[in-house]
């Protein structure tokens, strides 16, 4: 799942919309990721839904761990 997030955040596959709220360009669609002000986060991607995890969320985490 790392790998794969490393891949959609170097070909710039996940794109900033406003505060806490990220499009990522998936392989089988675009879905949103949001932060919400307690900081967590979610995904509408069918697999974070069943999962609670997935390579988008994963994206956004490594955005954000990257400009601090």
């Amino acid at each position: 799942m790392q790998e794969k997030a490393r891949k959609l955040v170097e070909s710039r596959r996940v794109e900033f919309l406003s505060t806490g709220v990220y499009n990522v360009i998936g392989d089988h669609g675009t879905y949103t990721v949001s932060i919400d002000y307690k900081g967590n986060i979610s995904c509408n991607c069918p697999g974070f839904l069943q999962k609670g995890k997935c390579s988008h969320v994963a994206a956004v985490e490594l955005i954000k761990h990257n400009r601090r």
